[in-house]
């Protein structure tokens, strides 16, 4: 092995512990990332699923009915001036 390789493992054996602290830190902040990302998931569909089951109901009974009348006679006018073209 060269002398780099040599002083690179020296180093590393060195700082072992330092090492495994910091991966056993990154380890376990991923692990609590991934775990509040689920439990937000997990609220979120409740809650969804607590509004979709307690909305008000739309029953016939109270629902009215809307009438809208439409003036379509301009478009009437337009689209016989173009069939005689």
């Amino acid at each position: 092995m060269s002398q780099a390789k040599v002083d690179r493992y020296k180093q590393e054996k060195r700082n072992v512990k330092k090492i495994m602290a910091k991966e056993k830190r990154n380890w376990i902040i991923t692990q609590i990332i991934l775990i509040a990302i689920g439990i937000a998931v997990i609220l979120w569909i409740g809650i969804s699923l607590f509004q979709a089951f307690t909305a008000p109901s739309t029953n016939t009974a109270n629902v009215q009915s809307v009438t809208y009348t439409l003036d379509s006679s301009a478009l009437e006018d337009y689209l016989s001036s173009i069939e005689q073209v």
